[in-house]
């Protein structure tokens, strides 16, 4: 049986190279992918600790889990948070006792005048709706229920994902159940998630049109380790679904 491995940030295929240099542990559709493909058709159990990421990639590897054409078990070692918790949605799944689920609202970010924060706004809504679909199907929750779930920033240990139907089952069940997630707990679990800023800044200075690092680049990304480091350190992480 294979393994195929959904751990760290979930990000897009674009920005995937960026998390590598700066030696982030993240997947990408791409990746998964390419395990999909070596598995080709034999038995798979899907590994999953992350905290989330990129909304889009995540849907994007959930729809390539769920299209698989042989056994697959999907099981949470560690935390499913965000849309990581979306992939979990693909099969039949399993977390260990310790394990973690956490589901919350899309977020996002917008600039300009009034009717763009309206419009951002109406995407996000319709963004949760789209994820809870996802969750209805696995559930069987209504759409309202799920929501609000959402809304709250619903945290879940593993006896609680599996009587809400987020998963099917606890392995090597015990009885021993995780605790809620403490303050640092919290600060540490979310996904770390590179600023689109600091993407930016990289994409434009590390690689010119010919492929090679231009000469501040190694500045920048002295500058924006130190930064990545000192966040660490502090227990701050950004994230986003």
């Amino acid at each position: 049986m294979k393994t195929i491995q959904i751990k760290g940030t979930i990000v897009s295929n674009d920005d995937k190279w960026i998390y590598d240099w700066f030696e982030i542990e993240a997947v990408s559709p791409k990746d998964v992918a390419k395990q999909l493909n070596e598995a080709n058709g034999e038995d798979i159990t899907v590994e999953i600790n992350s905290g989330g990421g990129d909304v889009f990639a995540g849907n994007e590897i959930y729809y390539m889990l769920s299209q698989y054409k042989g056994n697959m078990i999907i099981d949470i070692v560690g935390f499913a948070g965000s849309a990581a918790s979306v992939v979990a949605m693909a099969a039949r799944s399993r977390i260990v006792p310790s394990g973690l689920m956490m589901i919350h609202n899309v977020s996002g970010s917008a600039r300009g005048d009034y009717h763009v924060m309206d419009k951002t706004s109406d995407v996000l809504k319709t963004a949760n709706r789209a994820i809870s679909n996802a969750y209805m199907s696995k559930t069987g929750l209504s759409q309202e229920k799920l929501l609000k779930l959402m809304d709250e920033e619903k945290w879940m240990d593993a006896k609680e994902a599996v009587e809400l139907g987020f998963v099917d089952e606890i392995i090597n069940e015990n009885g021993q159940i995780a605790k809620p997630p403490t303050k640092t707990l919290y600060n540490t679990m979310f996904a770390n998630v590179l600023s689109p800023e600091v993407i930016e800044k990289v994409r434009n200075t590390i690689k010119n049109p010919n492929g090679n690092q231009n000469a501040d680049s190694d500045f920048l990304i002295s500058k924006i380790k130190s930064q990545i480091n000192l966040l660490k350190l502090k227990g701050e992480k950004r994230y986003e679904i």
